[in-house]
């Protein structure tokens, strides 16, 4: 395999090289993580929130699929660059998760759920694209922030039919709001993200 191409991670043979361990040891983890996530988001909070399930989220986005396929992709050190320049934002893990759904033979689209911090507390956001890449939904899954720092649900519409030749910058292409400084940028950050995943490993 060449060093320009992210490793996939999909289910199949057990691979039997000594560096596989460590790669699965490694998306093993990062879906640990991912778990824990959701589960401590869930615990009584004064202001935290969970608004979709995983399972909702993807109906939401793609309600005539009728299977998703997961993928976890292994970013070689020029693919991880290139979605750091593409999506102007830095990944703190070279694993990277996708889903695309389908309906019989039909590729619908893919959503990537982007967990991050806004202020000091963490964000669960799906974003989803059709199958030519344009931004079709984005849902908060999990706010941990206080509920005064999330902007409403039409400001998060505002993003469908964005697209990789879109800047998505605050304050530019992409609305600013007031009290959610934070939440504005951390969301179009993930957005960008998104659509340099496509550009990078699902694009052609």
């Amino acid at each position: 395999m060449s060093s320009d191409r992210p490793l996939i991670l999909a289910p199949g043979p057990i691979r039997r090289r000594h560096e596989s361990r460590g790669i699965w040891f490694k998306v093993c983890l990062y879906s640990l993580g991912f778990i824990l996530f959701l589960g401590v988001s869930v615990l009584p909070r004064a202001h935290a929130k969970v608004f979709h399930s995983q399972v909702e989220a993807r109906e939401l986005a793609f309600p005539g699929a009728d299977r998703f396929e997961k993928k976890t992709f292994v970013l070689s050190s020029e693919q991880r660059a290139e979605v750091e320049r593409i999506s102007r934002s830095r990944l703190e893990s070279r694993l990277v998760t996708l889903e695309s759904a389908w309906r019989e033979k039909t590729l619908l689209g893919h959503l990537h759920i982007d967990i991050h911090t806004v202020r000091t507390q963490s964000e669960g956001l799906m974003v989803a694209l059709d199958s030519k890449g344009t931004v079709i939904l984005v849902r908060v899954l999990v706010f941990n922030e206080p509920l005064d720092y999330k902007p409403s649900q039409r400001w998060y519409d505002f993003l469908v039919g964005k697209t990789s030749a879109d800047a998505l910058r605050v304050g530019h292409d992409v609305d600013a709001v007031t009290g959610a400084t934070l939440t504005t940028g951390a969301t179009a950050g993930a957005v960008r993200r998104m659509l340099a995943y496509y550009a990078v490993l699902l694009h052609g």
